[in-house]
């Protein structure tokens, strides 16, 4: 008979529960025990939405690319002006390493069976869109690949800067808008 939790606990709270400590401690922090007893469940509570730890992963990385890559690219999808879609991406993916670390965690663990795909797939996703973006803006398509490319690079730089020696970013909302206004500069110049 299923316990009470399970009646309550979705899959996709067990997903966000496994995502936040990826984010805390890394792929080996996404252990059933501890996460059950962060959620106040059972271990039967998990037993009934996934069939083993590599099936919350699999749902905690789905999240992620949800999340992390869909969700933004829907944001910014809904500016209409080319340059500023593009500002819009790095100062919400800018803001967001200021607390998030998981993609840090991610690649981290890039080589494992199951991030390794993920990782990949989300990869070449935001690469592909953010070539889009530089194309909007006019560039060609071996151009708007190349500065697509830059651009996600600084993004990674970014994100490994803020994990490392988070003294070395922009600390304040206001200095963000700033870097970001200066690194759009530099990516859109001709």
């Amino acid at each position: 008979m299923p316990d009470r939790q399970t009646n309550r606990l979705t899959a996709d709270d067990w997903a966000a529960a496994a995502l936040d400590a990826m984010a805390r401690g890394g792929l080996g922090a996404i252990a059933v025990e501890p996460i059950a007893a962060r959620l106040g469940a059972t271990k039967g509570s998990f037993y009934w939405h996934f069939a083993n730890r590599d099936a919350l992963i699999t749902a905690a990385l789905d999240r992620w690319e949800s999340e992390h890559t869909e969700a933004v690219i829907r944001l910014v999808d809904a500016e209409p002006d080319p340059r500023e879609r593009l500002r819009l991406l790095f100062l919400t993916v800018m803001e967001a390493t200021a607390h998030d670390t998981v993609e840090v965690s991610l690649l981290s663990t890039a080589d494992h069976p199951l991030v390794a795909p993920a990782l990949a797939r989300v990869t070449q996703r935001r690469m592909e869109y953010t070539a889009g973006l530089f194309a909007g803006l006019g560039f060609d398509a071996s151009e708007a690949a190349a500065r697509g490319l830059l651009a996600f690079s600084t993004y990674l730089g970014h994100v490994q800067l803020a994990h490392a020696m988070p003294h070395l970013v922009p600390g304040t909302a206001a200095a963000r808008r700033d870097y970001v206004d200066h690194v759009i500069t530099l990516l859109t110049a001709r």
